[in-house]
Formats: C-alpha cells, sequence, structure tokens
C-alpha cells in the first residue's frame, strides 16, 4: 500500500510537469515529482532488524548502512538548490512577459 502511495506522488509530479502550462506550477511538480523519488529510495532501503551503527552496549547486530542516508541528503540538498535557480529564472522571466503561462511565452518569443 505505501508503494501504491509513493507511485502515485510520482506520477502526479510527473503529470503536473507535463499538463501544468504555469511554469511555477511546472517547479511544483518537479518538486513533488523528486519527494515521490526520494519516498521510494527511502522504502527500498529500510529494513526491519538492522540498528544504527552507533556505539552501544549491543554487542553483534547487523548494522545499517548509512550511505543511503547521506545519497538522500545530497538529493535534498541538490533538489532545493536546482528549486532555487529555475525560480530565479521564472523572476527573470516574469519581468520581460506579463505571463507566466508557457503557451504565452513561446508565441511572444517566436519570431
Amino acid at each position: 500500500m505505501l508503494e501504491a502511495c509513493v507511485l502515485a506522488t510520482i506520477l502526479c509530479g510527473f503529470f503536473g510537469i507535463i499538463f501544468k502550462k504555469n511554469l511555477v506550477m511546472k517547479i511544483v511538480s518537479m518538486d513533488v515529482m523528486s519527494t515521490g523519488v526520494i519516498a521510494y529510495y527511502i522504502l527500498i532501503a529500510s529494513r526491519d532488524g538492522l540498528f544504527a551503527p552507533i556505539i552501544s552496549d549491543v554487542k553483534n547486530v547487523a548494522y545499517s548502512d548509512p550511505v543511503p542516508q547521506a545519497v538522500i541528503l545530497t538529493a535534498i540538498v541538490i533538489g532545493f538548490s536546482i528549486q532555487a535557480v529555475m525560480l530565479v529564472g521564472v523572476m527573470k522571466l516574469s519581468r520581460d512577459n506579463p505571463t507566466l503561462e508557457s503557451n504565452e511565452i513561446e508565441k511572444s518569443n517566436t519570431p
């Protein structure tokens, strides 16, 4: 059931990128899709019975791998920075165009 919800999140973001015409909504849809991908990665990486590799009194237990956590944190930071750069680009476009609809911007900029 959780896998279906994560897949639905990814598909909602994907279809938002395709069907929304407003540039800000496209950026939000991309963020929703990346959040779904990150949630799917966490869902796959999580396993029962593993312990965090920290100092404790427990001996001879199976430890979880900390690398997926580092990869996910990196993906979150990169996604945030890409979103910020795209929003700056949309702000620059909004200075020249009265609308943020992609169809209208393409019509006004084609010769």
